[in-house]
């Protein structure tokens, strides 16, 4: 998703290359499509969430201590990672992980505000990848909508089942609704500041139909990662926090092995899998050329970054596996720089 105006950013020539480097897919929301004090509003929101969740996420890592901590990095890592592959979904459109759901069921809602913020953060300012006027709106929709909405799936799922199966289940269904959640939420934002004016009911139709296929692409791929980590270590899922557990299940494969796996992985997704990524339009970008409001698209201020566009020029093809693997490492220190200092911070005290 982005905003925008008028100056088409470089990732929006589909089809083409920068220096003979791969254009990799637009993601995030660009300034322009909004107006400034629907932006503000929305900055001022994200703001908010984020000054709470610095104050709360403690009570998530804190018992778990510098492996919770770890557990925050990797997850942040893994989401940036898996948000460089835009999987195909229908008539030359694409979707990726939004990664909210995947989040909450992994280190629970208030560190998933943190570390999807920590991703939203390095693709902004590294890559120009969202405008940073609009990086609160994106905040909005990904790290408090997205992960509230799975977040208020899982636990109406908890008062029905508790156990591992129910909490790879619930992250599934979590992550079907979360997508069209923030899609609708992005309906309202449009509505009260859209640079174009547009048939309200167009937008709305289309940003739900798209996005709930979208929702179904999520739900796999949250279902798949949940899955394979309860399996190995049920407990380094926050989803799993009430069930029992027992000594075998929390002791099948050893912490170190999980994190290199976990690690290895997501350098090979950002290093190599991202060059498999669809180039077609993701669910936002699609409704705004369809409806006619993509060339409010502004080019991002950070557009002269090196990194632009998920990309080393002077490296041809191989810039964009160097650029996903340099956005792997500055996600994991800045998340586990966040999480990390969140457990230095004072326990809230209760009411």
């Amino acid at each position: 998703m982005k905003y925008g105006a008028p100056v088409v950013s470089q990732a929006y020539i589909r089809g083409m290359t920068i220096n003979n480097a791969a254009v990799m897919p637009v993601m995030h929301t660009p300034d322009g499509f909004l107006d400034h004090p629907v932006s503000l509003a929305a900055w001022v929101v994200a703001l908010g969430f984020i000054v709470v969740a610095l104050m709360r996420s403690r009570a998530e890592l804190g018992p778990l201590g510098k492996v919770g901590v770890l557990r925050a990095g990797l997850v942040a890592g893994a989401i940036f990672a898996a948000q460089m592959i835009n999987f195909p979904v229908s008539s030359g459109t694409s979707g990726h992980l939004l990664g909210g759901a995947l989040a909450v069921a992994l280190v629970g809602p208030w560190t998933a505000v943190l570390i999807l913020t920590s991703v939203l953060a390095v693709q902004a300012f590294v890559f120009a990848d969202g405008g940073i006027m609009a990086l609160g709106v994106n905040i909005v929709l990904m790290a408090v909508v997205g992960v509230f909405a799975a977040y208020g799936v899982m636990a109406l799922m908890g008062r029905v089942a508790k156990g591992r199966r129910s909490a790879v289940v619930g992250a599934g269904i979590a992550a079907l609704a979360s997508v069209p959640a923030a899609a609708l939420t992005f309906v309202a934002f449009y509505a009260a500041g859209g640079a174009v004016a547009i048939p309200l009911s167009a937008l709305a139709a289309n940003m739900l139909g798209w996005h709930a296929l979208i929702g179904v692409g999520e739900a796999a791929i949250t279902l798949a990662v949940v899955a394979v980590v309860v399996a190995l270590r049920p407990d380094m899922v926050w989803a799993c926090k009430d069930a029992k557990l027992g000594e075998a299940a929390n002791t099948r494969v050893p912490l170190k092995v999980l994190a290199r796996a976990a690690l290895g992985a997501s350098a090979l997704t950002a290093g190599g899998l991202s060059l498999l990524a669809s180039s077609h339009p993701d669910g936002l970008e699609f409704v705004a050329g369809a409806l006619g409001f993509e060339g409010a698209a502004q080019d991002s201020v950070m557009a002269l970054s090196p990194l632009a566009d998920y990309a080393l020029p002077a490296l041809g093809n191989l810039g964009n596996s160097a650029a996903g693997l340099v956005g792997l490492s500055i996600t994991l220190l800045l998340a586990l720089t966040i999480t990390w200092t969140t457990t230095r911070l004072p326990s809230p005290q209760k009411a």
